[in-house]
């Protein structure tokens, strides 16, 4: 399977409407306990596509019991778990299955680019945590320097 069947990391990152999500809903609701795979994976794509973050979580464990339940699968459980985890902010675990889809599929060009978006992204989120440590630190250094010079 070539990565063209993967979506690109704009397409990967737009969210469903509300109606769109319902049609899914339905119809994962409609089959009931004969629920297909494909009917499966559908849902639980549309619920990482969501805005909602319950919903991208409840997305994430759909796809994880279809990753243990259908290896045949398991090639596309990977991009959407990294996405899904990724869109949750669980870097390391969006790291893990993504770099399991490349030790796969090197050239994948998705998977790189989703290496990419979670490299910028701890990186960024990193620079904060910094900046808030130092601001923290400085300003504590201040409100120390200022008590200590009034003794």
């Amino acid at each position: 399977m070539t990565d063209n069947n993967l979506p690109s990391m704009a397409d990967a990152d737009s969210c469903l409407s509300d109606s769109q999500l319902e049609v899914l809903r339905k119809q994962y609701i409609r089959e009931g306990e004969y629920v297909t795979e494909q009917t499966r994976f559908n849902y639980a794509w549309g619920l990482i596509k969501s805005k909602n973050r319950r919903e991208q979580t409840q997305g994430v464990l759909l796809l994880t019991d279809i990753y243990r339940e259908v290896p045949d699968r398991r090639r596309e459980c990977l991009f959407y778990l990294a996405l899904g985890h990724f869109k949750l902010g669980n870097y390391n675990d969006a790291r893990k299955f993504n770099e399991s889809l490349l030790e796969f599929e090197p050239n994948n060009s998705q998977a790189r680019a989703l290496r990419q978006e979670i490299d910028d992204r701890v990186a960024k989120e990193g620079y904060i945590g910094m900046a808030i440590v130092g601001t923290v630190a400085a300003v504590g250094t201040i409100i120390l320097t200022s008590l200590l010079k009034k003794k």
